[in-house]
């Protein structure tokens, strides 16, 4: 049995251990988006609310953290800009730029920076770390997201945080969960590889 470990540069992440190339960042970046898009159809409506809860913050997140800042950013770009144009790979099959809800994807493109970022100085390689990691990632989600809602519906502060934030915080917490166990066992397979 070999007990041998994968070489890891420092500042890499996930997507870094694969062989470098232009052809495998592009099919990062459309595979990210087409991961956010799919995921975003895991949509359940909220009541009281334009913003359902979704599978897309996740994707992000995870887009972000395991592929870099560059490659996160250009993805969930991707994301955006298509479903913007009426690809309609927004939550439930929408599309468009005008709804409520679209400053969440815009915080989503931020986030999967944010993360990203936080990745290549190994924020995803433990659970403590990752945790906080999700948990920024998703307040920067929120940041852009709920003055976005209340723009686009004429809702107050606190109205907006009752209907975009606050049903969302436990599945939040069950995300960064799954993403807490996720990453730093993907970075100890990594690392048993060879």
């Amino acid at each position: 049995m070999s007990t041998a470990s994968v070489s890891v540069r420092p500042g890499a992440v996930l997507a870094d251990l694969l062989p470098a190339s232009r052809v495998r960042d592009i099919a990062l970046v459309v595979g990210g988006a087409a991961l956010t898009g799919l995921a975003a159809q895991i949509s359940v409506p909220v009541p009281g609310s334009p913003v359902p809860v979704t599978g897309q913050t996740f994707a992000a997140l995870l887009v972000g953290t395991a592929f870099g800042a560059r490659r996160g950013f250009l993805a969930l770009g991707l994301y955006a800009a298509l479903g913007a144009a009426g690809l309609p790979w927004f939550a439930a099959g929408t599309s468009g730029a005008g709804g409520a809800s679209f400053g969440y994807v815009l915080g989503m493109l931020l986030a999967a920076t944010v993360v990203g970022a936080l990745a290549r100085r190994g924020a995803d390689r433990s659970v403590l770390r990752t945790a906080g990691t999700m948990v920024l990632g998703s307040a920067v989600i929120y940041a852009v997201g709920v003055p976005y809602l209340m723009a686009a519906t004429g809702m107050s502060l606190t109205a907006a945080l009752a209907a975009g934030l606050t049903p969302f915080l436990i599945g939040d917490a069950l995300k960064a969960a799954l993403a807490m166990g996720a990453l730093p066992a993907a970075w100890k397979l990594a690392g048993r590889r060879g």
